[in-house]
């Protein structure tokens, strides 16, 4: 153990100059494949995740050198020692993005907010122990990368309201040691697809429920980072809820029963609070069991700048929700994330009950009207960035 954490220790006190991710060094190679578009689905039957584009941003980061020449390559395999420590440890993490075509200019491609992705990914690589020097890319840089990126692949972005092209920067080990320690080894990739609508069914309300014996994170645990180990284990329960007829799981945490995430999405409540003020409530971010996503921080922001009702971050349980509803003091609930953007809430089982929640509501319609505006360039806002 002791000389677990001296290693460990040294991983973190390089003693020469690392080099940095840098846009300027960045080598491009394009695809001489045009088949793998040909092939491309119609916008309409496009499935979430299925369709890769043509080409790839690839970075290696190594102990003592830094990270080497970032490269957009043609969509390929890739090859790591299966003695990886991603593969063995979950040391891996990654990021969700999205590129627009404006709606007043299919030229004019945006990002929304990538500087909120480019700081999840140093916190998720920080909590993983991935050491410092690799953890402390420059962010512009790593942006600057992904722009390229978008701009040689733009003819893969699909245009319209809803549609997009899904941007999916992932850091993984490669570190070959079969042992429990700080990787040596890195690789940074990048992949996109175009996406259409999350859920086929378009905005219309999901059901969820509540009644499941798995928990997805806790108070000390990897839910405030964006990990692999925090989606793998949901997985039994999803496909446990679906055979009930129910889309997601709504994830509590301990005997108060406090509501977390949804599926693999924040979640909004919109009531009115004992003290008879509206208010739309979201956990808050400081038990760690949260995933601290870009799209919940924008709401919140939105919300706030309207004035008309209380915008809190605060512990809320399911127990307080059934009151509220029973109340009549539920007005709408929603989920909330890069990949659906907004999903309507209309039922929450809970101790097998299902409460009935109004949906779609007209504030769940308002912020996504207002995030879509900005992410597809229908107003001008300082979220949304060209590329």
């Amino acid at each position: 153990m002791i000389v677990r954490n001296i290693r460990a220790r040294c991983l973190r006190w390089p003693t020469v100059q690392q080099r940095q991710i840098s846009s300027a060094s960045l080598k491009v190679e394009r695809s001489k494949d045009n088949s793998r578009f040909d092939t491309m689905p119609k916008k309409e039957d496009l499935q979430f995740g299925i369709t890769l584009s043509d080409h790839m941003f690839t970075a290696e980061w190594n102990l003592g050198t830094g990270w080497e020449i970032p490269r957009i390559v043609p969509y390929q395999d890739l090859k790591i020692s299966p003695a990886a420590s991603s593969l063995h440890y979950g040391l891996q993490c990654f990021e969700g993005m999205k590129a627009y075509k404006s709606l007043q200019d299919p030229e004019c491609l945006r990002l929304f907010r990538p500087e909120k992705n480019m700081a999840r990914l140093r916190s998720s690589m920080e909590r993983l122990s991935m050491p410092d020097d690799s953890v402390n890319f420059d962010p512009n840089e790593l942006t600057a990368c992904i722009k390229e990126l978008v701009r040689v692949d733009s003819r893969w972005i699909p245009y319209g309201e809803g549609y997009s092209l899904y941007i999916r920067p992932t850091v993984i080990a490669t570190h070959k040691f079969l042992g429990v320690a700080p990787p040596t080894s890195l690789l940074l990739y990048i992949i996109t697809c175009p996406v259409g609508p999350y859920y086929k069914k378009g905005f219309d309300p999901i059901r969820l429920t509540a009644d499941t014996p798995f928990i997805r994170a806790w108070p000390g645990g990897t839910g405030g980072a964006k990990v692999g180990g925090n989606y793998g284990p949901t997985m039994i329960a999803s496909n446990e809820a679906a055979k009930r007829g129910y889309d997601q799981v709504l994830w509590l945490f301990g005997e108060e029963k406090y509501i977390t995430e949804v599926g693999a999405m924040n979640i909004f409540f919109f009531l009115k609070n004992k003290n008879g003020r509206n208010e739309l409530v979201t956990a808050p971010l400081e038990r760690g069991d949260i995933l601290p996503g870009v799209t919940r921080g924008s709401i919140i922001e939105l919300a706030s700048t309207w004035g008309e009702f209380d915008v809190s971050e605060r512990n809320i349980t399911m127990f307080e929700v059934q009151e509220a509803a029973k109340e009549g003091r539920l007005i709408e609930a929603f989920g909330a994330g890069t990949a659906a953007v907004v999903s309507p809430i209309s039922c929450i089982q809970f101790n097998g009950v299902d409460i009935e929640i109004q949906a779609t509501g007209k504030i769940t319609k308002r912020i996504w009207d207002e995030l879509i505006a900005i992410q597809y360039g229908k107003v001008d806002h300082e979220w949304s960035v060209k590329i």
